[in-house]
């Protein structure tokens, strides 16, 4: 069994620690980043798993962006440490935090990654929505949770800025609701990767992230 929990203040440098374990510490660097600066994730959405010891295994983050005049999730980065590798807490982490999306009224999510793993998700390419440079379009992908809500949506992703946006946000970060709900979850063994999204395969050159 793996402890669900939401991210917190106190599980940030865990997280961050796991996050340079698996992309390095230049993952910052990345176009996808600069669209997080200054921006609070979206914290109901910020999910970590901990396992035995209560090691910090598993997460996955979510921001808010914009896509022309629409608002978007940006779903990444999702690692999982690579002892625990092929457990399925990547497939356990998608699919809980895009079931908590939809319930919480989201109608479109996208992310940088590989389409052959994130298809099973449900996620396809986005024609027409650009990411911050060097970005390859091929691993811009996107899933509607309301349908239709990627129909004829075009344009750059640009950061949230909205003032009540971003204070929302704040708010909720800070609630003791969200420090509390821990839940207790099991995996079905998958071929999930043990660190997937923002970031192309080991092989592959940034410039083609």
């Amino acid at each position: 069994m793996y402890q669900l929990c939401p991210e917190t203040d106190a599980d940030t440098a865990e997280v961050e620690t796991l996050l340079d374990t698996c992309f390095g510490q230049g993952r910052t660097a990345l176009s996808s980043y600069r669209l997080r600066d200054g921006v609070p994730p979206v914290p109901e959405l910020c999910l970590t798993l901990r396992g035995d010891g209560n090691a910090m295994v598993a997460a996955i983050r979510f921001w808010p962006v914009r896509v022309g005049d629409r608002s978007a999730l940006l779903l990444g980065p999702v690692a999982v440490h690579p002892t625990a590798q092929g457990e399925g807490l990547g497939g356990l982490l998608m699919r809980e935090s895009l079931s908590r999306a939809a319930a919480m009224g989201w109608s479109r999510v996208m992310l940088v990654g590989d389409a052959p793993y994130y298809g099973r998700f449900g996620f396809a390419r986005l024609d027409g929505v650009e990411m911050p440079p060097p970005t390859n379009p091929d691993r811009v992908l996107g899933l509607e949770l309301r349908p239709g809500a990627w129909v004829g949506l075009r344009g750059a992703v640009t950061r949230e800025t909205r003032p009540e946006v971003l204070a929302g946000l704040a708010e909720i970060e800070d609630s003791p609701d969200l420090r509390s709900a821990c839940t207790e979850v099991g995996v079905t063994k998958d071929d999930a990767h043990a660190c997937t999204a923002d970031h192309a395969p080991p092989s592959h050159s940034a410039a083609h992230r």
